[in-house]
């Protein structure tokens, strides 16, 4: 004689299979997850409810079981966002000091970089060099500022001379 197989308590099985995993999507969310908690007991119950139900007419239990372990792994994810969030919240006193010395710290760092910058850009082309220097130190700025307008005088000079 073959046992016959019901499927009490797959409805809930499924049903806890598929809260089981939305459960787990919300809770790999950093900051989100902490809502997994109360989707995830949803699921671990109408899972243990079904293998209660199942465990009594001989029901296939692989759906309740998967439902059931995902739920519980989501659920403990969940809960440990929590403990990460109250550890943040914990310290949260002391970050605005700490970022703006941070953010004050990098700007005076990118201001220095820049400058004390120096460009060079080298073209070739058919045997040809073309070489472009520049810098962004003032004194620099000043000497090449000073070359161009002796240049431009001394051009402005030939030019009257001529005419």
């Amino acid at each position: 004689m073959e046992e016959e197989k019901n499927n009490s308590g797959q409805n809930l099985g499924i049903a806890a299979l598929i809260t089981a995993i939305v459960t787990f999507v919300i809770a790999v969310i950093p900051c989100l997850g902490v809502i997994a908690v109360i989707p995830g007991i949803i699921a671990i119950v109408l899972a243990s409810v079904g293998l209660s139900q199942a465990a009594g007419s001989n029901s296939p239990k692989g759906v309740l079981v998967a439902g059931l372990i995902i739920g519980i792994i989501a659920s403990l994810m969940s809960v440990s966002q929590i403990f990460v969030a109250g550890r943040f919240a914990k310290n949260a006193d002391r970050w605005p000091s700490d970022i703006h010395n941070i953010v004050r710290d990098v700007q005076k760092n990118v201001i220095k970089d820049l400058e004390d910058a120096n460009i060079s850009i080298k073209i070739e082309s058919n045997g040809e060099k073309v070489e472009i220097n520049a810098s962004t130190k003032s004194a620099d700025r000043e000497k090449k500022l000073e070359e161009l307008e002796g240049v431009n005088t001394r051009e402005n000079d030939t030019l009257q001379k001529e005419e």
